[in-house]
């Protein structure tokens, strides 16, 4: 496959957070850049974080109702140490 080439200016404050997730990922600016253009250009992974979504918006009560939180977003532990 043919490879194309883009070229994007950003501010200095931009580019050193990419710069820092880069590294945090063991990756060149360039190598993440690209990682990160290519996820947005897949309909399939857009699909899915929309799906997530719905199913977030259906099912977040429930879940919450069910198990409860503790303020994180983690179940708390019931007197045995289970999720209720």
């Amino acid at each position: 496959m043919a490879k194309k080439q883009i070229n994007v200016r950003v501010d200095e404050a931009v580019y050193a957070g990419i710069e820092e997730r880069a590294a945090a990922a063991g990756m060149e600016v360039n190598e993440y850049a690209r990682l990160v253009l290519a996820d947005e250009a897949n309909d399939v992974r857009h699909r899915f974080l929309g799906a997530a979504g719905h199913f977030v918006g259906e099912w977040a009560g429930h879940f919450d109702e069910r198990f409860g939180t503790d303020g994180r977003g983690a179940a708390p532990a019931s007197k045995d140490s289970r999720a209720a």
